[in-house]
């Protein structure tokens, strides 16, 4: 397979100072969705970490035929509940840690026909991850799970069929009725209609999330390079922001997402990023952060981007 995942090795950001640089994690979970802990402990985290800023991003709201068990996302129900523990954690920021600054989010995954939900469910965001996580059909989206009538909606993911989520280790069957190289077309595919969705997505989460079980003997064969150029020229065409995540060093990746040489060819198309952990655990809030930023510059960023309350971006300088 060509290109290949590159070798993780240590690098360093000349004359980048810790003191300057702050430590922003843009992708952070809470049991809301599918993660541990809860906003205060991710919190008691980030302030532990010396985070500047840290964007809560559960997952949003799914329908009924995507997961019909509410599972992994927060559901219709407790998004009300979800905003108001958002909210009191926030409190708890500002006594315990003034100069975190904590954000209000979701990660809206992308499938088709996603766009009247996501824009409905996510009221109130201020920041929206885009991610890929479910290639193929979605079936009869109409209604969440919990919805009323919902548990008469048909699961659209069935073993026989090609639709369902790329990285649950519980259920590889599109892995299996499609083969990994074409997965990853489909995925690449599904990756840039979720670019040129009208969606106000501001970020791109873990944009090579397809090579999760890449390790575990689901690696493509087909060359990726002509599929990482896809993707990179419709973040850059669209004006979308892609994540450099640190999630993939916790599990058999064993590698950034993206991977250096998809990195690159971002960094190149002048596609700017953010940094985010994906914690599930609150021990994992700003997880390998200050790497990720030398990361980075290493592939050519001197910049990334990060989100304040108010809706406003910032641009910190790698260079510092």
């Amino acid at each position: 397979m060509s290109p290949a995942h590159s070798p993780i090795a240590p690098v360093a950001a000349p004359n980048a100072s810790a003191t300057v640089r702050p430590i922003v994690d843009c992708h952070t979970h809470t049991r809301f969705s599918d993660g541990e802990p809860t906003f205060e402990e991710n919190i008691r985290a980030a302030a532990a970490a010396g985070c500047r800023i840290m964007v809560s991003t559960d997952h949003l709201t799914l329908p009924a035929s995507m997961d019909p068990a509410g599972e992994v996302q927060v559901t219709l129900t407790d998004l009300p509940a979800h905003r108001a523990a958002f909210e009191s954690a926030r409190g708890l920021a500002a006594r315990i840690a003034p100069n975190l600054e904590v954000v209000y989010g979701f990660e809206c995954d992308w499938y088709p026909g996603c766009e009247e939900n996501v824009g409905r469910w996510s009221a109130g965001a201020v920041v929206r991850l885009g991610s890929v996580h479910w290639i193929g059909e979605a079936g009869d989206i109409r209604l969440a799970a919990g919805e009323a009538g919902s548990r008469n909606v048909t699961r659209a993911d069935s073993p026989a069929s090609d639709n369902g989520w790329i990285d649950d280790g519980s259920d590889l069957h599109v892995w299996i009725n499609l083969g990994a190289d074409e997965v990853w077309r489909r995925y690449a595919d599904a990756w840039c209609r979720a670019c040129e969705s009208p969606l106000a997505f501001d970020i791109m989460a873990h944009p090579d999330l397809a090579m999760r079980f890449a390790n575990e003997g689901l690696a493509p064969t087909r060359d990726l390079a002509p599929l990482w150029d896809q993707m990179v020229a419709c973040a850059r065409d669209t004006g979308r922001r892609i994540e450099v995540s640190t999630a993939g060093l916790r599990k058999t990746v064993d590698d950034y997402y993206p991977t250096r040489s998809l990195l690159e060819r971002f960094a190149r198309a002048g596609v700017p990023i953010a940094l985010g952990s994906d914690s599930h655990r609150a021990r994992d809030i700003c997880w390998g952060i200050r790497d990720a930023q030398a990361y980075a510059y290493s592939c050519g960023y001197r910049s990334f981007d990060a989100p304040h309350a108010d809706g406003d971006w910032e641009t910190f300088s790698l260079d510092e």
